[in-house]
């Protein structure tokens, strides 16, 4: 597709944005994907360049985590292990799923994790599993959202950070560094289906100006979160949510 200075101009500020609140409590795919669609990308198009821009910018989030020493690295690992094969399989099947079926899968996931993030107020939980089984539910974690990342995408940051916290009982800020790591992993093994099967879904051109917007977002975002927590972004994702969705819906309709 022909990019103007007006693709630029939707898709950069709300990758800036989608990357503030991702780093915060994941859930930034909400608005990074239909911002490349809105733009006028076709769904594929939008997977493939979102995962460019979002593996970018999820490396800045990451290494602040890193520095500040926010992330679980026993758990982190193997849900990493986990999420390379899922993520990957997960993109696969994409590009063989016709484009108006992954559009409404869009369009039902996007409200879904929005209510799961807006509901979720206490983000801090406590261990429900014993120490031996501690490795494998991270890793069966790591499979089963890294094979949603690469087959829809959006939410699968906050996904993540639920499961941390409910299932391997993190404190939040934590589990939001945590996070990070193994998104990381899904994002590359997505790219990697993509631009070894489908690489013309990958538009360079618009991704990697996009990805200067989403570093910055991801790195203040990431800055905040590790000084304030979660709270305070909630009411900024729900507005650009509705905004986006409406717009989805509007354009299958």
């Amino acid at each position: 597709m022909e990019l103007t200075w007006v693709t630029y101009l939707i898709v950069c500020p709300l990758v800036f944005l989608a990357g503030l609140i991702d780093s915060v409590a994941g859930g930034g795919g909400l608005i990074s994907l239909p911002a490349y669609m809105a733009a006028g990308l076709s769904p594929l198009q939008a997977a493939g360049t979102n995962k460019l821009s979002a593996c970018l910018g999820t490396v800045a989030s990451t290494t602040r985590f890193v520095r500040d020493r926010k992330i679980d690295w026993k758990a982190g690992i193997y849900a990493a292990l986990g999420a390379f094969p899922g993520s990957w399989l997960g993109a696969l099947l994409q590009q063989h799923i016709p484009q108006e079926t992954i559009r409404l899968l869009m369009i039902v996931a996007i409200p879904l994790v929005a209510v799961v993030v807006l509901r979720k107020k206490n983000m801090d939980g406590r261990l429900i599993v014993a120490e031996t089984f501690y490795r494998p539910l991270a890793f069966a974690i790591g499979l089963a959202i890294g094979f949603y990342d690469g087959l829809i995408g959006p939410g699968t940051g906050t996904f993540l950070i639920l499961m941390f916290t409910m299932m391997l009982g993190m404190e939040a800020v934590m589990a939001s560094g945590t996070a990070k790591v193994v998104n990381l992993t899904s994002n590359v093994a997505a790219l990697c289906s993509y631009l070894t099967n489908e690489p013309q879904n990958v538009l360079f051109a618009l991704a990697l100006p996009a990805a200067l917007c989403g570093i910055a977002g991801n790195w203040i975002g990431a800055s905040l979160t590790v000084k304030k927590g979660v709270g305070f972004i909630r009411w900024m994702l729900l507005v650009v949510l509705v905004l986006l969705l409406a717009k989805m819906v509007v354009d299958v309709l």
